[in-house]
């Protein structure tokens, strides 16, 4: 289970680790192979056997810690092992499905703040914004929080890193073998429309609208829902469209596209010994479950077409 920022406190806003470098392809699968195999990214030979340079050893670890595929101790976690290992469900990351799961991990986990403070609470405040917006909103909320520090130029930079996970550039699209895409281009999360502004000058916009998310396989959606433990057998559409770190806040998703895949879960034979139902009384929707199913047989039934 990820360790998920569940309500609008923060233990702390963390910036950095990345030391400039967007996660590419293959970093994921290299890091896991690495761990296993009994090494840690404090090594002085772990230049040497990752066979990248001193910086992007620190940046594999950062985002293996980001997407959380090793714990406090550096050992792989169960859905590391799940995707990544010798008989890992998608260990090349192949599958766009893949994809949606670990976004979702990367923002509920928290580990690395801005995905976190965009997808849960940002885009609530703003349908377009600026990176001038974000640095403001972050500042903000950092006071907010009692945080004394906020180092601007170095939240500036993970905001530059943030666009590079989720937005090919004109060049990378046009090299179909581009391999230094940012990881989540593919899910097409966010948008950027560059504007001439009068005495500014070119300024880009981004934004995150909600959409119907047609690649995004109903199982993973389960599997989140089931990731949380703030419930227990049953849980409220407004509940999984609203709140943070719920499918409608990570996955950027219209209710009624919501509502169409949770009906699509309800009539699902593969779980009816889960007794899933999509209720609808005194017009309060609700998910409920006689039994909640295990979220990792939730993703077998998808992995295993």
């Amino acid at each position: 289970m990820v360790e998920a920022i569940t309500n609008n406190t923060y233990n702390k806003l963390t910036f950095s680790g990345h030391d400039t470098f967007h996660c590419r392809q293959l970093w994921l699968k290299k890091g896991y192979d690495f761990v296993k195999n009994g090494n840690k990214f404090t090594d002085s030979e772990s230049v040497v056997i990752l066979g990248v340079g001193k910086n992007m050893v620190s940046a594999i670890y950062f985002w293996m810690k980001a997407f959380g595929l090793i714990d406090k101790e550096g050992n792989t976690t169960d859905i590391a092992d799940y995707i990544f290992s010798v008989d890992g469900q998608d260990p090349y990351l192949e599958d766009e499905a893949t994809l949606w799961l670990l976004h979702y991990q990367l923002v509920a986990i928290g580990h690395a703040s801005i995905y976190n403070l965009i997808f849960n609470d940002l885009r609530k405040e703003k349908i377009e914004f600026t990176k001038d917006n974000f640095l403001s909103f972050a500042e903000r909320k950092n006071t907010e929080f009692g945080f004394s520090q906020f180092n601007k130029k170095t939240v500036s930079t993970d905001f530059d890193v943030l666009t590079k996970m989720y937005i090919r550039t004109t060049e990378q699209v046009k090299d179909k073998e581009d391999t230094f895409s940012g990881l989540l281009t593919d899910l097409n999360f966010i948008q950027e429309e560059k504007r001439k502004i009068e005495d500014v000058g070119v300024v880009a916009f981004f934004s995150i609208p909600n959409g119907h998310r047609n690649s995004l396989p109903e199982e993973i959606l389960l599997y989140t829902i089931l990731d949380s433990d703030n419930f227990q057998n049953s849980i409220s559409l407004n509940t999984l469209f609203q709140e943070r770190n719920q499918a409608g806040s990570v996955f950027a998703i219209t209710k009624n596209a919501l509502m169409e895949k949770l009906e699509s879960v309800s009539k699902n034979p593969a779980f009816r010994d889960y007794g899933i139902t999509l209720s609808d009384h005194a017009a309060i929707k609700e998910l409920q479950f006689t039994s909640k199913p295990n979220k990792f047989d939730v993703l077998n039934h998808y992995y295993g077409r």
